[in-house]
């Protein structure tokens, strides 16, 4: 498959999955983590597709390889804001385990393609 723009990446689309699943599960919060974990929870997972998605569409490679670092950095964040989110009782130990499959999932996924970049630079 032919890559026309940041869209057509699976990292992408996986990351814009990952984002529905962290708005539904904070959403659930208690109303008191709405400007806390609840926010920020979701801000980190919203970077993550928004980072791949301007990286991609930079002219140079190198650029695309440090908004996927920031990407991958985000991702890391979600994951802390999701062990909190365990530890404070407010998710489950099934949207745990869903969460942080998917985390892994695209944390693999821009491995590969930070890898893949690389070899081309």
């Amino acid at each position: 498959m032919h890559i026309k723009n940041y869209q057509d990446l699976e990292v992408w689309q996986k990351a814009m999955d990952l984002v529905i699943m962290c708005y539904k599960i904070s959403g659930t919060f208690p109303k008191n983590e709405v400007y806390g974990l609840s926010s920020q929870l979701q801000r980190a997972a919203v970077s993550i597709p928004a980072n791949i998605a301007e990286g991609r569409e930079r002219r140079y490679s190198k650029e695309f390889l440090q908004y996927l670092s920031i990407a991958y950095g985000s991702l890391a964040e979600v994951e802390t804001h999701i062990h909190i989110a365990k530890r404070l009782g407010y998710i489950n130990e099934n949207q745990f385990n869903e969460t942080l499959g998917k985390t892994s999932e695209i944390g693999r996924m821009l491995n590969g393609l930070q890898k893949s970049i690389k070899k081309n630079i």
